[in-house]
């Protein structure tokens, strides 16, 4: 690779490092030790763009489109907080069995999803009646899970990072969290920069030829659900954490895969950096609408519906498109070069 290459991969990559360089300021900016509500509302926002990226994995990739997103987070964070319960161990050690029960979950529901050959409405409609299963199962399990009375937790803080670097619990747990999201990230971007991402496109743009072209879509359907699902649960512990305490009501359609679809939809599908802003103006919004109680869900019914009308391809894709067809990258670089 020569200078000039390696110039214009670099120039290419500074969004991303921007990003992230913005990430590691907002604690030291933002977070105050005398009030948490915007601590909590950070780490809301990164919580949900993992859970939108996960979605990505699955949805934008292969198509298939799960409405028990906070059914599988419930699954992670009950099974992560028993266990822990029940060894007497600490959760951290916990989270990777929690994450597997709900990525074997997620997995088994994909297979026979691919196996009957679900179309998409069906398969979100399948998945939705998991997400009512799953809450009444927790529910009438009141003497294991504490049914609606729930479960206290605040399990997952770090004592001996936060005496060591002077950071507060809020903000080494936004900082995991960014460390998880940059771990989402590179995943999602090898995927899709593999022969993964090209049997992923096959599949989203004609099934049943890429079927007759030898790829096993099956098992792709399965490892993109494993893969989407297991994310979610491993990161349901840490939005329960938020609350310090792990209820049903925590993960219900409403206040998890009606918000992350929005945030899917406005960030734009198979974007990298699209499900890190739209959960910061989703999560915005939400806190907006949160004082008009009831009125918040028809809110955001209303909202999801022009998004897909009017932000099918997503703010992001919609910018850069904008911003190429313009020419202003051609302007840029002229001015720079001094032209």
């Amino acid at each position: 690779m020569n200078a000039n290459n390696t110039l214009s991969s670099i120039r290419g990559q500074l969004p991303i490092i921007a990003v992230f360089a913005a990430l590691v300021l907002v604690p030291p900016l933002f977070f105050d030790p005398s009030t948490t509500y915007l601590s909590r509302r950070f780490i809301t926002v990164m919580i949900f763009a993992i859970f939108a990226m996960a979605l990505n994995i699955i949805f934008g990739e292969t198509d298939q489109l799960i409405l028990f997103m906070g059914g599988i987070a419930a699954v992670g964070t009950y099974t992560t907080v028993l266990t822990a319960e029940y060894f007497a161990v600490s959760p951290w050690l916990t989270l990777f069995v929690g994450a597997f029960v709900a990525g074997v979950f997620g997995g088994l529901v994909c297979y026979v999803a691919a196996r009957r050959q679900f179309t998409v409405i069906v398969l979100a409609i399948v998945t939705f009646a998991f997400q009512m299963i799953i809450m009444e199962v927790i529910v009438g399990l009141r003497d294991i899970t504490g049914g609606t009375t729930g479960i206290p937790f605040r399990d997952l803080e770090l004592p001996a990072v936060e005496s060591l670097t002077g950071l507060g619990p809020f903000a080494v747990q936004f900082y995991v969290l960014v460390g998880v999201f940059a771990v989402v990230f590179a995943l999602y971007t090898w995927l899709t920069n593999s022969k993964y991402g090209l049997a992923f496109a096959a599949i989203r743009q004609d099934e049943f030829a890429a079927r007759a072209t030898g790829i096993d879509v099956i098992r792709l359907k399965v490892f993109a659900g494993f893969i989407s699902t297991f994310i979610i649960g491993f990161v349901g512990p840490f939005y329960a954490q938020t609350t310090g305490i792990v209820i049903p009501g925590l993960f219900s359609f409403n206040g998890v895969d009606v918000l992350v679809l929005i945030i899917l939809v406005l960030g734009g599908l198979r974007s990298r950096l699209g499900p890190l802003v739209g959960a910061a103006i989703v999560i915005y919004l939400d806190n907006l609408l949160s004082q008009f109680g009831q009125w918040r869900t028809v809110a955001f019914g209303l909202l999801l519906t022009v998004l897909f009308i009017y932000f099918q391809d997503g703010i992001l894709p919609m910018a850069k498109s904008l911003y190429e067809e313009r020419g202003l990258r051609d302007r840029l670089t002229g001015l720079r070069s001094g032209e």
